[in-house]
């Protein structure tokens, strides 16, 4: 039986992290790739056909697909003046032999809450303009994350595709009557998006910096991060998604790194969302508020 002290990693992680260390000194990883260098990406839209929006993201072998659907609802009492949005994430036991079937797990429920986090902080959706009558009725937004392959990182995809999602959505147009709520039959307009946030994670091993771990790499590492951009600016959120230490001398670089990388997939969304999505698509919507 191994023997190892608390804390430590298992002998033969051990023996990975000191192959993967010995690489990075090299400036290599076990992929070829370099140690800022993210995996490809591709980003598909309207992949289910009865979503209001969907997308699916491939990273190198990690495929991740999001809904999103649009109903209404009663406002949260804390934010009477606001939408609601929902966000769920299921890691399905096809996608690896680590997920395990059943109710979300403590993965799962970290993963939506990041993707929430990543629109919600960012205010990338104008919840405000889902708004019919306030304090009764108001636009409610699910989106649906569900990890179909994975090779590490399903944080960065699992944001892309719930922006790209949303993005490309078009949802049932209401209208406001006397108090009254009423669809406007024929008509579908785009949800209130008015920014694309992106996510980056960051591996740390020693003094080193990696981009986009996979999943061999990630049990080797000592730490990683997650952090999402609203946009190249703005900064969203920050989860810490594994034990280990993060040296406080590297902190500023991985922001910075986090930041350059998010910059170069929001580009790269946003040449897959173009002909769909833009700012100026989302116009205000106040005709929806009740003014009884």
């Amino acid at each position: 039986m191994s023997v190892f002290r608390l804390g430590e990693k298992p002998y033969p992680t051990q023996i990975l992290q000191r192959k993967l260390y010995e690489l990075l000194l090299q400036g290599k990883r076990i992929d070829g790739r370099g140690l800022l260098q993210h995996r490809p990406v591709k980003v598909e839209l309207n992949v289910v056909e009865k979503a209001e929006g969907s997308a699916m993201v491939t990273v190198g072998k990690t495929r991740v697909v999001a809904g999103v659907k649009y109903d209404l609802g009663s406002p949260y009492p804390d934010t009477p003046d606001k939408g609601n949005l929902t966000v769920n994430a299921e890691l399905l036991p096809l996608a690896s032999r680590t997920f395990e079937p059943g109710p979300p797990d403590e993965n799962a429920i970290e993963l939506s809450r990041f993707v929430d986090r990543c629109i919600r902080e960012s205010q990338a959706l104008r919840l405000d303009q889902l708004v019919y009558v306030p304090g009764q009725r108001v636009g409610v937004v699910y989106v649906d994350v569900y990890v179909l392959d994975f090779d590490g990182d399903y944080f960065a995809p699992a944001v892309l595709a719930a922006t790209a999602a949303l993005a490309s959505a078009r949802v049932q147009r209401y209208e406001v009557q006397g108090g009254v709520v009423t669809k406007v039959e024929g008509e579908r307009v785009p949800l209130p998006l008015v920014k694309l946030p992106t996510a980056a994670m960051i591996g740390i091993l020693r003094d080193k910096i990696i981009v986009d771990p996979t999943a061999l790499e990630e049990p080797a590492l000592d730490a990683s991060v997650v952090i999402g951009w609203g946009t190249d600016e703005e900064l969203a959120a920050i989860q810490k998604d594994s034990p280990g230490l993060i040296p406080e001398s590297i902190i500023d670089e991985i922001i910075e790194v986090s930041r350059t990388v998010t910059m170069r997939l929001r580009r790269t969304l946003s040449e897959a969302l173009k002909g769909v999505w833009s700012p100026e698509l989302v116009k205000p919507q106040e005709e929806k508020v009740s003014e009884a």
